[in-house]
């Protein structure tokens, strides 16, 4: 292995082509991070060349260095170019032609033909037998970049839209004009020197004065090795690039058509979308390091730490990677998964998938069950559409049980493998029934299915509010209507508004509007103010009504003189009856004209204890 400094005239002088294999991440530096560093640094040489040729001395101005990059070269075939695979270092390699290429272009539009003539060296292979060719260019991007860079580097047209190559020729072009021309920059400073001085300067930093340490692998045996422990300046390397630059490599080695796989199973991973970094517990990890980590779990059956997910991935994929039929195989499975993966979010809410989704894995935030979310919905395994229902209506259950009863998430990993595993040992026809076999069989503290009896007998007294999620609470509290509203046709079908709030029924505030004659004594006041945060005494309303309530008394009677949150002379089940249209609250009001106290809060915690468990149903204990 040769590891050697290297200026940018001796990378790129001849008939030179580094090419970026097509399944290599797209271009993603930016201006704040990368190109305007960069850009500071090639001016900080220039001018340092500009002040030692005005004072008369030999400019031995230092040199920058801009780190490594690692190809591997390949035989020489006489009247071709010399070809070079970069395996690590695109993002510099594709920035370095960009910058060169802009500062051509400023140069000879200014009239500076010979040194535009030698930047032009660096950038362009000349002889008519490249023209109009790839190797026509000293570097060919990624496939998501070519048509971007081929567009900066020879325009034959407008501009391509909004893409990093674009943007990124279009930044150091318009720096380069700036400062050839003695504009001042954004702090006034006004370069130094003649038009002409400063022209030979920024020529003479770009073609000598900046340093890469070129690594050339050929037949090195280790260079994946190499290329997972190599991060570019400011932008580490997912998993997901370096799975895919594992991935490609065994294709190549078995004859693969890995441009074509670059376009059917990876360019849909190099998008904005999979490469957002969202909130993953307490970090922040990009969807598709995320995605890959659960499908991983979800194949292997075994629980994959987000940092051994390329390790993990390279064992288990291995015995695929040894024929291209094989591979094409594996890579299909992958992309039909990632595609389900990508469209979760966008599932209707009235099925049993889109339920599932919003209401465990987003509003109970269990994305922890996922690998199984997945492997019921995955198109590799043709699970029956009665059977999806039947196994997410039992982990929903299991896991909306869990949660009111406030009952341990800590064995959860391990479980969801578990249950993995009993998926895998059965035909898919049979998923659901195992699923809600297998839950119902439980008996550990960290895993059992909560039955009817256990929730009726513990959720009415349970402390919900201040203690469970209000999102939590309100999944709970919309689907109880909804479930009331279904058992009459009379009612009308409508859907829920969002932004609905949890209401107290019972005020927090009691003791203003709400106390006894006399006052209630300190042990029955603590009684209370456990009792007013318990289901029974929580409702939804919207914003606007939830902040008219307040603290107010229950009937108009005793609201009489109120003044005090608009609505003079309301109490609150007036307010509720006028305005809201929910069962869930007309059946409070019907059924309480007069008052609501202690014994009404403990009479409906129990009735909605009974339509958690329809909802939310189990099968029956054995006996």
């Amino acid at each position: 292995m040769e590891a050697n400094p290297r200026s940018p005239r001796e990378l790129f002088e001849g008939k030179e082509h580094y090419e970026i294999p097509a399944f290599q991440r797209p271009y993603v530096w930016n201006e704040e991070d990368q190109w305007a560093p960069l850009w500071d640094d090639v001016v900080r040489v220039a001018e340092s060349y500009v002040a030692a040729k005005e004072s008369g001395v030999d400019p031995a101005v230092p040199q920058h260095f801009l780190g490594a990059v690692v190809f591997e070269s390949k035989p020489p075939i006489a009247g071709d170019v010399t070809r070079h695979e970069v395996i690590d270092g695109q993002q510099r390699m594709t920035t370095l032609q960009l910058l060169l290429d802009a500062v051509h272009e400023v140069v000879e539009a200014r009239g500076h033909e010979l040194h535009a003539e030698a930047l032009e060296d660096l950038i362009l292979n000349k002889p008519k037998a490249f023209a109009g060719k790839r190797e026509r260019f000293k570097l060919w991007p990624s496939q998501a970049d070519r048509q971007a860079f081929e567009n900066a580097m020879d325009p034959q047209g407008d501009e391509v839209g909004e893409h990093r190559v674009t943007e990124a020729h279009r930044f150091f072009r318009q720096e380069t004009t700036r400062w050839l021309t003695g504009k001042p920059d954004d702090d006034g400073v006004v370069p130094p020197g003649s038009e002409e001085l400063r022209v030979e300067a920024l020529s003479s930093t770009l073609q000598d004065r900046l340093t890469l340490i070129a690594i050339d692998l050929s037949g090195h045996d280790d260079s994946q090795l190499i290329f997972e422990t190599l991060n570019d300046r400011g932008t580490p390397l997912l998993k997901a690039d370096l799975i895919k630059n594992w991935i490609f490599r065994k294709g190549e080695a078995v004859g693969a058509d890995v441009e074509n796989w670059s376009i059917s199973y990876w360019a849909d991973f190099d998008t904005a979308w999979w490469r957002q970094e969202i909130k993953q517990g307490r970090q922040m990890r990009s969807r598709v390091d995320i995605f890959l980590q659960y499908w991983l779990t979800m194949r292997r059956q075994d629980e994959v730490k987000s940092e051994q997910a390329f390790r993990v991935f390279a064992e288990y994929a291995e015995p695929y990677m040894t024929t291209a039929e094989k591979a094409d195989v594996l890579l299909g499975e992958l992309r039909r998964d990632a595609d389900t993966y990508r469209n979760l979010a966008q599932l209707e809410q009235s099925t049993a998938e889109g339920r599932f989704y919003r209401r465990v894995v987003e509003i109970m935030e269990l994305a922890v069950v996922t690998p199984v979310f997945l492997w019921m919905l995955s198109q590799n395994h043709g699970v029956p559409a009665s059977q999806v229902r039947i196994g997410l209506d039992s982990l929903e259950s299991w896991a909306i049980r869990r949660s009111l009863l406030r009952l341990t998430t800590k064995d959860i990993n391990r479980f969801m493998v578990a249950v993995l595993k009993e998926l895998g040992a059965v035909a898919s026809e049979a998923a659901g029934d195992t699923i809600r076999s297998f839950l119902a069989e439980q008996t550990a503290e960290t895993r059992f299915w909560p039955t009817d009896s256990t929730m009726k007998a513990s959720l009415p007294e349970a402390k919900m509010y201040g203690v469970i999620n209000q999102g939590r609470l309100r999944v709970v509290l919309a689907a109880v209507e909804q479930h009331l509203r279904e058992r009459s046709t009379k009612y009308e079908a409508l859907t829920l508004p969002t932004g609905l709030e949890l209401e107290h029924i019972m005020p927090q505030g009691w003791r203003t509007h709400w106390d006894t004659n006399p006052p209630l004594d300190s042990q029955d006041a603590a009684v209370r103010d456990k009792r007013i945060n318990t289901i029974g005494n929580l409702t939804l309303v919207t914003k606007a009504l939830n902040g008219s309530l307040s603290n107010r008394p229950w009937t108009d009677l005793q609201a009489a003189g109120l003044k005090d949150g608009g609505e003079p002379g309301r109490g609150k089940r007036s307010l509720i009856d006028g305005f809201s249209l929910l069962v869930l609250n007309k059946e409070i009001i019907q059924s309480h004209e007069h008052s609501w106290g202690d014994v009404d809060i403990l009479s409906r915690s129990e009735h909605l204890a009974e339509a958690v468990c329809e909802i939310w149903h189990r099968p029956s204990a054995p006996q």
